[in-house]
């Protein structure tokens, strides 16, 4: 059974967090406990990424749903090696995308890539790792490093979701990777436990009103 992961005013991150930003504190106060696991196997879940690049959730998950039922259930670098590209095509997936899917199995089965080596992996260190991989870039590494190994420090600027909630949450426009940074230094080490909230505000649907600090 997977391990359940809690966050709430008595996680030390949480803590630290809403000493340090009252506007994100606000958002913790609104969001409440947060409990998740991860996802344990770090192939499929890159597979579900390179899908879902540039579609939305629904699409994104009604082509890998189509790939899990043509695997049967198992995605993984064997069955996904035994599928033809039409096969493949079939689920809806573009030809660009076919390739990625066939690199990084072909990098898994050659043993140039091993996932559970990451764990004593730097942030950096994974991220070139993931990186060299066609169709893998630094947001795809940084969703890895977020959901997969549950690394606390990751600020993920380059993702649309989180985006939509800094917006909201600061009232700004300007997401130039440099003011993101700026403006989300007060979070490190926690950067993903800061996001975990953000995205939950998104998906509880806080971001649809306008944001108020002492309303």
């Amino acid at each position: 059974m997977a391990k359940k992961y809690t966050l709430n005013v008595d996680t030390e991150a949480v803590i630290y967090l809403c000493t340090k930003d009252k506007r994100l504190a606000k958002v913790i106060a609104m969001v409440g406990p947060i409990e998740y696991d991860l996802h344990e196997d770090g192939y499929r879940f890159l597979i579900h990424e390179i899908i879902e690049q540039m579609l939305s959730i629904k699409a994104g998950a009604k082509i890998y749903s189509r790939l899990n039922d043509l695997c049967n259930g198992d995605i993984n670098p064997i069955t996904i090696n035994t599928l033809s590209d039409e096969e493949i095509r079939l689920c809806g997936t573009s030809t660009n995308k076919i390739s990625y899917i066939r690199c990084l199995t072909n990098a898994i089965l050659c043993n140039n890539v091993s996932l559970d080596d990451f764990i004593s992996f730097s942030d950096q260190e994974v991220i070139n790792y993931l990186t060299k991989i066609k169709g893998i870039g630094t947001w795809t590494a940084k969703m890895f490093m977020i959901f997969v190994l549950n690394r606390e420090n990751i600020l993920p600027y380059e993702d649309v979701a989180f985006l939509q909630s800094y917006k909201w949450l600061y009232k700004t426009n300007d997401v130039d990777k440099k003011s993101v940074e700026k403006k989300c230094e007060k979070w490190n080490p926690y950067s993903s436990i800061a996001a975990r909230f953000m995205y939950r505000a998104l998906d509880m649907g806080f971001t649809k009103s306008e944001f108020h600090l002492y309303k």
